[in-house]
């Protein structure tokens, strides 16, 4: 290709689509709102759809992962945003050393899988 790629937008789903919108501006993403049903959420030049579509077989099998530069304060901000006291179904699962790098995980009110490493050097 000859055309320069400039972002990658993945389209995911809300079973509550106000409640997916909050958890999302409490992770520290700015919402741009498109129409009623769709918000783009943007981070440090990264950014997803949410959309109020629910499948459940689709949101069970989406993952996103985010690469950041240090793991270990990445989970710590993590932990203080008190996230799975806040919203049903919200887990955060401790920080996992893999032979490639380190990854922590991070399930939305919808059970959307989110993945937050940093590849060994």
């Amino acid at each position: 290709m000859q055309q320069k790629a400039v972002s990658i937008r993945p389209f995911i789903g809300a079973k509550d689509f106000e409640l997916s919108r909050r958890f999302y501006q409490d992770l520290g993403f700015e919402e741009s709102i498109i129409s009623p049903e769709m918000s783009l959420f943007r981070i440090s030049g990264l950014g997803f759809y949410l959309q109020h579509y629910y499948v459940q077989e689709w949101v069970d099998n989406t993952m996103l992962f985010v690469e950041v530069a240090d793991v270990k304060l990445y989970y710590e901000e993590l932990v203080s945003l008190e996230l799975p006291q806040k919203y049903p179904g919200v887990r955060l699962l401790p920080i996992r050393v893999n032979d490639w790098g380190s990854e922590c995980f991070l399930h939305d009110p919808s059970g959307i899988l989110w993945h937050f490493g940093a590849f060994n050097p």
